[in-house]
């Protein structure tokens, strides 16, 4: 063997090394971002859960909240934009504005539910209504489950955010097109916690 056939050689084994390399990085860049989407896909589940349940609450509660209408409208107005928001957010869990609108929608639809829940306690009726009492447990669940699949999804995100950022695979992640994903987080503390619902 002549040293140009061994350099020819050295030179290929690199190049098949770089490319199994890449193809590593790439696969494993993929299996990451398709668990973060799997696991918006079991918020958004459970989101929708709750907004299904959101309007059985309000038609309840207007049978006893005749004087509260604007409070009621403001229920079905932040469900609804939350809802949309959960939309764009779930085409794309990896798109970092649809996750802050759905973020920023979830928080001004849990004050909208806070004011109707606080308004709700003026009505004893209404607090001893038995659907009203089961919605309650429904909703109560189906927020502990939405908590439950939010913390799935962050740790996702965060796996992925992880293995795209670290060496050497942040040399291939960019070019490659797997973009940082983004959390979903709620704009306040307060707002962080689920909305008390006590009839």
């Amino acid at each position: 063997m002549g040293p140009i056939l061994t350099a020819l050689l050295v030179v290929a084994a690199i190049i098949v090394a770089l490319v199994l390399f890449a193809i590593s990085v790439y696969n494993g860049l993929v299996g990451y971002r398709n668990r973060y989407k799997n696991a918006f896909a079991q918020i958004d589940v459970q989101l929708k859960r709750r907004y299904d349940l959101i309007p059985n609450l309000v038609e309840v509660a207007k049978g006893y909240m005749k004087h509260e209408q604007e409070t009621l409208q403001g229920v079905i107005e932040a469900r609804n934009r939350a809802f949309s928001a959960g939309q764009r957010a779930a085409a794309n869990p990896g798109d970092p504005t649809a996750i802050s609108q759905l973020g920023q929608a979830e928080s001004q639809l849990n004050g909208a539910m806070s004011r109707l829940l606080m308004v709700a306690e003026a009505y004893p009726d209404l607090k001893a209504n038995t659907n009203m009492i089961a919605l309650q447990e429904e909703l109560t669940s189906t927020e502990n489950k939405v908590a439950y699949a939010r913390q799935g999804y962050n740790d996702s995100v965060t796996q992925y955010n992880t293995a795209r950022e670290t060496f050497p695979a942040v040399l291939l992640a960019g070019p490659l097109g797997f973009r940082e994903a983004q959390l979903l987080e709620i704009e306040s503390p307060k707002e962080r916690e689920a909305p008390q619902v006590k009839f």
